[in-house]
């Protein structure tokens, strides 16, 4: 009776117009109102004496996981088993199975390919430029170059020396960069005599 007149008082209130109940929610509420109201004395005693039961079951559980824990520390610890070890272990593990997928070895494929043809693109780049080096050096305008450095190394030696006519080594350097001057060949681009261009 009393749950026709909190439903008219919900009426009243305008509940129901805005949000109708169903009547999944009306079964809901009337159990668990029938299972308060109709709970014995008797059964309520025997579901606090289970609960309490069911509360130390994990109080003993809880003890006994933790010297189970206590227990095998010890033992890890009796086999030389310390956390870095471990952590070494598992990393070496992950490594091994990183290094056995599928991906791992794909890329790993690509990776060695890729530096093949780098290398074997740095070896035809090495030996095309060993090949222009070589051709340069047997150029004409290099053996010319050359030849001239000789001359300036062995006039130097022989001023400094003191076999040949001597002076100071300011005197030699001066008459190297004088006789190098005068074998480089000059531009014959002169001044117009009437200043023209």
């Amino acid at each position: 009776m009393s749950t026709t007149w909190d439903m008219q008082l919900l009426d009243c209130a305008g509940f129901l117009e805005s949000q109708p109940l169903r009547e999944d929610d009306e079964d809901l509420a009337s159990e668990i109102n029938l299972s308060n109201s109709i709970m014995t004395e008797e059964e309520r005693e025997e579901i606090q004496r289970e609960l309490t039961k069911l509360e130390e079951e994990i109080r003993t559980l809880k003890q006994v996981l933790t010297s189970k824990e206590k227990q095998h520390a010890e033992l890890k610890q009796t086999l030389g088993l310390t956390p870095l070890s471990e952590l070494r272990n598992n990393f070496s593990r992950g490594w091994q199975d990183m290094q056995n997928s599928t991906t791992y070895r794909k890329t790993s494929e690509t990776l060695s390919t890729a530096g093949q043809r780098t290398t074997a693109a740095f070896s035809t780049f090495g030996t095309a430029i060993s090949r222009k080096l070589g051709d340069m050096r047997n150029s004409p305008s290099f053996k010319s170059f050359e030849e001239k450095v000789e001359t300036t190394v062995s006039g130097i030696k022989t001023k400094v020396g003191g076999t040949g006519p001597g002076g100071s080594f300011e005197d030699v350097l001066s008459s190297a960069a004088n006789a190098s001057n005068q074998d480089m060949p000059t531009n014959n681009m002169t001044a117009a005599p009437d200043g023209s261009c």
